[in-house]
């Protein structure tokens, strides 16, 4: 793969000729589609979640008081991306946890649990128990609801609610436009609007996998010698089975 401001040929553009393809980049591209990159703060996009995105930085570096960070939001609007980021930022206090693998909330002393309204009664018992025993010093915790209408018991709604609360919000068509628009610069190219509707219609409409799929495009362009077109993309994808949206 030619690196960016190596000796070279320059990008390709529409009248450049195939270069030859070493090895099978395109069963590489359609592996990278399929497998988006680590979840991290750098690579979320905040869109209308910037106070939250501050509140975990702020988290991670120990300058909060409160125990509880409590998120809600519609699948597909990050939620997921950011407590496996904040886990990961945490290096090593923190143990990411969705709901089916959860067990004690106490092994570890900065806990980030995923999709809380699917804990069955005796987890949730475990939880609220965990919280009034001060069995860590951190929850971090995501649902599909608001505390008021999350449905479990009451009592650990209102232990969770005692913290901060935010709705995380989806970014929107046009948000995602401007971000894929300056990764892509940020790369060396300007991807035609044309490449990000297709992205945003075809694709998984996360972030993660939206700037996935866009590193994976323009590494395929590299090594193929052809400019990021609808073109080039179709091609890449015509073998592979259709790609699964964010629900």
């Amino acid at each position: 793969m030619k690196q960016r401001g190596a000796p070279g040929p320059s990008r390709p553009t529409e009248s450049s000729e195939a270069a030859p393809v070493q090895g099978n980049p395109m069963r590489q591209l359609l592996l990278d589609f399929t497998q988006a990159p680590a979840p991290t703060f750098a690579n979320f996009v905040p869109g209308g979640n910037a106070e939250l995105a501050r509140a975990l930085g702020a988290a991670v570096k120990g300058d909060l008081a409160e125990r509880v960070i409590y998120m809600w939001g519609e699948s597909g609007a990050g939620k997921t991306h950011l407590l496996k980021a904040f886990a990961a930022a945490n290096r090593g206090r923190a143990r990411y946890v969705p709901a089916s693998d959860f067990t004690d909330a106490g092994a570890a002393p900065v806990f980030a649990l995923d999709d809380v309204e699917k804990l069955v009664d005796a987890e949730q018992v475990s939880l609220f128990n965990a919280f009034n025993e001060r069995s860590f010093d951190l929850l971090l915790v995501s649902s599909n609801a608001a505390p008021r209408d999350v449905a479990i018991r009451r009592d650990l709604a209102t232990r969770l609610a005692t913290g901060l609360t935010y709705r995380v919000l989806p970014l929107t068509d046009a948000e995602k436009r401007t971000a894929l628009a300056a990764h892509a610069r940020s790369r060396g190219f300007a991807i035609p609007d044309e490449v990000t509707a297709y992205l945003l219609t075809h694709a998984r409409r996360d972030m993660g996998s939206l700037i996935a799929a866009l590193d994976s495009l323009d590494r395929f362009s590299l090594e193929t010698g052809r400019p990021v077109t609808v073109p080039l993309l179709k091609a890449a994808l015509q073998s592979a089975l259709p790609l699964e949206k964010s629900s």
